[in-house]
C-alpha cells in the first residue's frame, strides 16, 4: 500500500510500542516503589496504584473527560489525600514504569523506513508524564525522526478527542489534507483522526468501517 500523504501521525502503544499497561491484578507495584526509595508497605502501595488506575480508567471512558483528563499526580492527590509531594512523585514514577512499553527492533526499522518517505509525528495516549517514553524513543534510535511528539498527559486530552491530531498538525505547520493517522484502535485513533478531518489506517488485525485501510501490523503496512 502506498500512503499518499506527506505526513504520517503514529499512535504508539499497540502500534509500534508493546508490552506496556501492566496493571493486571497480579502486578506487584511495590517492587518498583522500593527502587524509587519508598518506605511504605506492599499492600498500601499496591492498593494506591490500583485505586488511581481505576480512578483514571473510569474517566478514560467518560466523554466528559476526553478534553479534561487528569494527570496521574492529580489523580493520586484525589484518591490518596494527604500524601507528601515526594510520595506523589514516587508513586507517579511507579505508575509510569508499569504503563511504559518497549519498541522492538523490527518496529524501529519500520519507523525508519516510513521516515524516508514521510514526515512523522506521534499522537499518543499516555496517562503518566512522558519522560520515560522519550527515553525509550531515544534508546530505539528513532526520537529524532519525529517532528512532533504529542502526548495526552501534556495537553489534558485523550483520544477520540481530535486535540492530539490538531496539535501535531499545528506543530508541523500542516493541514488535515496533508496527513494520515495510523493506530491500533478504531475508537481512539480512528475517532480522533476523523474528528480532525484526517483519514485513518487500522493496524493490529481488526477491521472497522471507519478505517480507510487495514493491516495486520505496522510491519505489514510498511
Amino acid at each position: 500500500m502506498t500512503l499518499h500523504r506527506e505526513i504520517v501521525l503514529l499512535d504508539m502503544n499497540g502500534t509500534f510500542m508493546f508490552g506496556g499497561d501492566r496493571f493486571g491484578p497480579d502486578e506487584d507495584y511495590w517492587l518498583a516503589y522500593r527502587e524509587f526509595g519508598g518506605t511504605r508497605d506492599r499492600d498500601t502501595v499496591n492498593g494506591s496504584i490500583k485505586t488511581v488506575f481505576d480512578h483514571l480508567a473510569v474517566r478514560y471512558n467518560d466523554p466528559g473527560f476526553f478534553d479534561n483528563f487528569p494527570r496521574v499526580e492529580e489523580a493520586l492527590a484525589v484518591v490518596n489525600p494527604g500524601l507528601s509531594d515526594d510520595e506523589v512523585g514516587r508513586l507517579a514514577a511507579v505508575f509510569a514504569r508499569h504503563e511504559l512499553g518497549r519498541i522492538p527492533d523490527e518496529y524501529s526499522e519500520a519507523v525508519r523506513a516510513l521516515a524516508t518517505r514521510h514526515r512523522l509525528g506521534i499522537v499518543g495516549d499516555i496517562w503518566a508524564e512522558k519522560s520515560l517514553w522519550i527515553d525509550e524513543l531515544d534508546r530505539a534510535g528513532i526520537l529524532h525522526l519525529f517532528e512532533a511528539v504529542v502526548i495526552s498527559s501534556d495537553i489534558g486530552s485523550v483520544k477520540p478527542s481530535p486535540a492530539l491530531m490538531r496539535t501535531a498538525l499545528r506543530i508541523m505547520k500542516a493541514e488535515p489534507d496533508d496527513a494520515i493517522v495510523i493506530g491500533d484502535s478504531a475508537f481512539r485513533d480512528g475517532g480522533g483522526a476523523l474528528a480532525a478531518g484526517v483519514p485513518f489506517i487500522l493496524v493490529g488485525g481488526q477491521r472497522h468501517h471507519v478505517a480507510l485501510a487495514h493491516a495486520s501490523s505496522l510491519l505489514e503496512l510498511v
